[in-house]
């Protein structure tokens, strides 16, 4: 299955994309995500299969995603922060 897709990204939010059939565009998106989006700006415009790469997305999740519900959102990376242990608790210290 072959899909125009066009990306939009948020102005609001970094690294927060939306992606949507170009043949129906924004029209199936919710409004309260629209709301979150305040002006989406089209970032992209790509011809989506289930064996393009796309550099943070399954290629068939998103396309099963524009099937079911007619949008895919992508959010940003979660960040992960190890905590160093207290000093008194460090690892290479006997206890």
């Amino acid at each position: 299955m072959n899909v125009q897709c066009d990306v939009y990204k948020s102005d609001s939010k970094e690294g927060v994309y939306l992606y949507v059939d170009h043949d129906t565009g924004l029209e199936k998106v919710p409004q309260e995500l629209l709301d979150q989006f305040k002006q989406p700006e089209l970032a992209l415009s790509f011809t989506l299969d289930g064996v393009r790469t796309l550099a943070k997305e399954d290629p068939v999740v998103v396309l099963n995603n524009l099937e079911s519900q007619g949008y895919h959102l992508q959010l940003p990376p979660v960040q992960r922060f190890i905590a160093e242990p207290p000093p008194s608790e460090s690892p290479l210290e006997p206890k």
